[in-house]
């Protein structure tokens, strides 16, 4: 009986990491260019003598959904959606280079170009800096363009070039800030073919109904594990009082 706890216990657990991976998902359904966690089970095989034939079930976070999300045309001269696979460059939070799909690009009270999580996106020349303008707009190659206060709208200026990398080829992995990253270090070749649609911004690829689906079928196994460990706690009670000697 204690094996069918054991495995009771682990089935829970997978249940439990699912519901996080689903729990997540659903909170970023709205989230631009948000790519959906994927949970799965693998054996985990022990290791040792006797043990050659035991395995454990783990059902953990194994990759990112890479399925497209809706594009929708905002309007907005800094919003601007990947075509392809493309991912933009930007600079994690801890400094390393790190690859998003997020194109809500914000300017800080600095000047500094960011998504809209506040990681600053890269340039040619590093970190992107608007200077002061009137107007700012980005082509479809990348180019950020800007009329300067006072300046004549007919000549913009460019700035800079957003990086826009491909992972074709690679081994991407998404980290817990969202952002994706080369497994086992370096980074995504630059892709100048990479175009954007501008003025345009993709959305999540998380579908809320379906999640929702996934999160009731994951709580329902996780109700179906707990009453198995309550029905064994019941056979081991009947058990005992069965070989109990009559006094």
């Amino acid at each position: 009986m204690d094996r069918l706890i054991y495995t009771s216990l682990a089935a829970m657990r997978g249940s439990m990491s699912r519901q996080t991976a689903i729990a997540n998902n659903l909170a970023n359904a709205q989230t631009p260019g948000f790519r959906a966690d994927m949970a799965s089970a693998q054996s985990l095989w022990l290791d040792g003598s006797g043990l050659d034939a035991r395995a454990m079930a783990s059902e953990e976070v194994l990759g990112a959904d890479m399925k497209a999300g809706t594009v929708t045309q905002t309007g907005r001269d800094l919003d601007i959606a990947m075509q392809g696979d493309a991912l933009l460059v930007v600079q994690a939070k801890n400094g390393e280079e790190a690859y998003t799909r997020r194109g809500d690009l914000q300017i800080s009270p600095s000047g500094l170009l960011t998504t809209g999580d506040g990681n600053p996106v890269q340039g040619g020349q590093g970190p992107v800096t608007i200077p002061p303008a009137d107007a700012i707009t980005i082509d479809q190659e990348g180019r950020v363009w800007i009329v300067p206060q006072g300046g004549d709208p007919e000549n913009p200026q460019e700035v800079d070039r957003l990086r826009l990398a491909t992972p074709t080829g690679s081994d991407i992995a998404k980290g817990l800030d969202g952002l994706f990253r080369v497994k086992g270090g370096g980074i995504l070749p630059d892709d100048p073919e990479a175009r954007l649609l501008t003025r345009s911004i993709e959305g999540s690829n998380v579908t809320a109904t379906a999640a929702l689906v996934e999160m009731i079928e994951a709580s329902r196994s996780w109700d179906t594990q707990l009453k198995m460990i309550g029905d064994v706690r019941d056979m081991d009670s009947a058990t005992a009082n069965l070989m109990q000697l009559p006094r």
